[in-house]
């Protein structure tokens, strides 16, 4: 049970500055806010194999709910089969299996890897190819996890599908079931930027059991319940990057981005050659592959000219983000909040913590400001945003980061080099 909430008598008194507002009170029958018994209540649990989703089904069992577990089948396992780190794959559904096995329970394996190609793998490598850096765990969530998978749960007539992610759920509105997502009690396992693009439906729908747990307790409970999982490793993020090299997985779906290019400094000069700009990324410093009297980052990639533009540090500084595939999940709906901007705290990166960010729409476009700037920001990236810079704070949703604004000098300077006509260049070392 969350910190956070009382119970007495079947009910929950829950007060929270982030919720905003009083406490309310409501009736609840069971621990994941369901009108019903849980015996009487049917919940499909994701099981990809490893610890945490095995605990929240254990759990679940324990509490008495009709558990059945599902695991996902995402991609040709090959090298993946026995390596550490690898989910949804041989290893994995074995494990997923016998931990159904264990708790007595129905398990599924659903052959998703044609889906998971079409909706994951493909725009993954299509994005780095276009010189962005895309996060594919999000993409997952936001189809074949929470949609595809949500949609079979349904159709079992189940009245929740739970996950290990480390996140918090919690009721806003009794009367109509709006719940809202939080950061989890275990800052270190934060999951909550992944998580942004989940809509206001599937939160409503899904529930997050370890959110109010440290990853330490999780693995003592899996040890109480006799799983053999208990002390597996962790999930690495990309599943189906054979090693962790992006390069290997993209020159096979895309020959064409390996294709090779100039290196050119962001004042115009050509500084050398590379072999394709799926070989680097945004505040990339070592290995660039030119020699220089200062150092050097990237700081742009330009696909249509497969150039790597670099320049020093302070060409790096992000002050404006343009979002595309924005998600709000905040209490009122976005169109609604007007002209002015809204003061919110914004996170680029899954390790950063939040900072203080301003959030606006100016016609088309859904801008976040960022006025302490942020190094090393790169398209395709997520902004995620909360409500504040609480440690259990509010998530408000977000968006992918569909190009950056920088300081004055290094933005006229990268528009001028970006305004070049095709196959137009400065001469080495002009």
């Amino acid at each position: 049970m969350d910190p956070e909430f009382e119970m007495t008598d079947n009910k929950y008194s829950h007060g929270s500055a982030a919720s905003g507002g009083a406490p309310v009170s409501y009736t609840s029958f069971n621990s994941l806010d369901l009108p019903g018994r849980p015996q009487d209540t049917r919940v499909v649990v994701a099981m990809s194999g490893g610890v945490d989703s095995s605990v929240v089904a254990g759990l679940l069992a324990r509490e008495g709910y009709d558990v059945v577990g599902m695991t996902l089948q995402l991609y040709d396992h090959g090298e993946a089969v026995h390596r550490k780190g690898a989910c949804c794959a041989g290893q994995d559904i074995h494990d997923a299996r016998r931990v159904a096995e264990t708790l007595g329970i129905p398990h599924y394996v659903l052959d998703y890897e044609a889906r998971f190609k079409e909706a994951v793998i493909d725009p993954f490598a299509e994005s780095y190819a276009d010189g962005e850096t895309p996060i594919p765990c999000v993409a997952c969530n936001q189809t074949v996890k929470f949609a595809d998978l949500l949609t079979t749960a349904r159709q079992l007539g189940a009245a929740a599908l739970a996950t290990g992610h480390y996140i918090e759920s919690r009721l806003l509105d009794p009367v109509t079931g709006r719940r809202g997502l939080f950061r989890p009690l275990d800052a270190s396992r934060d999951q909550s930027w992944f998580l942004f693009a989940t809509t206001q439906e599937q939160v409503d729908y899904l529930r997050f059991p370890l959110g109010h747990l440290p990853k330490d307790r999780t693995r003592e409970i899996a040890r109480e319940l006799g799983l053999a999982v208990a002390d597996k490793h962790d999930s690495q993020d990309i599943c189906f990057v054979p090693q962790g090299k992006y390069s290997d997985i993209i020159s096979k779906l895309r020959p064409d981005a390996a294709e090779g290019g100039d290196i050119v400094h962001i004042d115009g000069r050509v500084l050398g050659h590379h072999d394709g700009i799926i070989h680097y990324t945004i505040g990339q410093r070592r290995g660039i592959g030119v020699a220089a009297g200062e150092p050097l980052y990237v700081v742009h990639l330009d696909r249509d000219r497969r150039r790597v533009i670099v320049g020093p540090r302070e060409a790096l500084a992000t002050h404006w983000l343009y979002l595309r595939d924005f998600n709000w999940i905040g209490d009122s709906p976005f169109g609604e909040i007007g002209d002015q901007p809204v003061p919110v705290f914004a996170k680029v990166r899954s390790t950063r913590p939040p900072a203080p960010a301003l959030l606006m729409s100016r016609g088309d476009d859904i801008v976040v400001e960022l006025p302490q700037g942020e190094s090393g920001v790169a398209p395709g990236q997520a902004c995620v945003l909360y409500e504040d810079d609480d440690p259990r704070t509010r998530v408000l949703g977000g968006g992918f980061i569909a190009r950056t604004g920088h300081e004055e000098k290094a933005e006229a300077q990268l528009r001028s080099l970006l305004a070049q006509p095709l196959g137009t260049e400065f001469a080495a070392g002009a």
